[in-house]
């Protein structure tokens, strides 16, 4: 695997003893690939990644592993805020929902699949923290996207894919387990309990379910849920339980 060295100003250092355990995933949403890079390079956009995968398969390395780039913006995954402090950020070339979404190229995916795996056995990064952007900030963020081959990933060892499980929850027991998960069910301060329950969801279905997109607790979801968590070995203790909250 060959990167192209196109270094990015922007960067600043990572917390003392603080983990590299996240690999975050987005597309660049700009007209062109070289609009993209240019700000992600651009000191006054002040906005950076650790890598771009262009659609030709093209991978460059903008700011060392080592440093925080400022990719993840507002964030949160399981409590945690400052996402850049903990996470590899890859960003990949594809214009997005406002320019003309399209489906990522298979070079462009082999590319992002090799860095992958090359990011998470360096690290040991955990599969249930390969994520999307829109995975940390389901009310702000929309990418990688639906088009994003999730499952391809998971079957090259990057991130998961679970087998479902049936579960017998109704959506606040779903919303909780959402939680458990990671996901920010409450959204920043003052956003409507419905507004940022839908984005939550909305999330989770761009990632596990890209092909039914709606926002709204179903049984189906739920299942797919519960095999999440399973496979991610998280303590679901409680979760069953009638009434349960996070």
């Amino acid at each position: 695997m060959q990167l192209i060295d196109l270094p990015s100003p922007n960067f600043d250092d990572r917390p003392a003893g603080g983990p590299i355990d996240m690999l975050l995933l987005h597309y660049t949403g700009m007209q062109s690939g070289d609009e993209a890079i240019a700000r992600l390079r651009d000191p006054a956009a002040r906005v950076s990644s650790h890598y771009v995968v262009d659609e030709d398969g093209s991978i460059l390395s903008l700011v060392p592993e080592g440093k925080r780039a400022w990719h993840a913006g507002v964030s949160s995954w399981a409590g945690a805020r400052d996402i850049n402090a903990r996470s590899i950020g890859i960003e990949i070339v594809n214009p997005g929902h406002d320019w003309g979404y399209r489906p990522f190229p298979e070079v462009q995916m082999q590319a992002v699949i090799a860095l992958s795996q090359q990011i998470i056995a360096q690290h040991r990064i955990p599969a249930s923290r390969v994520l999307g952007h829109s995975d940390v900030a389901p009310m702000r963020k929309q990418d990688p996207g639906e088009l994003f081959n999730w499952a391809l990933l998971a079957s090259r060892g990057i991130g998961l894919w679970p087998k479902p499980i049936i579960a017998d929850w109704d959506e606040a027991t779903f919303l909780a387990a959402l939680a458990r998960y990671g996901y920010d069910i409450q959204g920043p301060a003052g956003a409507m309990p419905e507004t940022a329950h839908h984005a939550a969801i909305l999330a989770f279905e761009r990632h596990f379910r890209p092909q039914h997109l709606t926002g709204r607790f179903e049984p189906a979801s739920a299942s797919i849920l519960k095999g999440l968590l399973q496979a991610a070995g998280l303590d679901a203790t409680g979760i069953d339980t009638p009434g349960f909250k996070a």
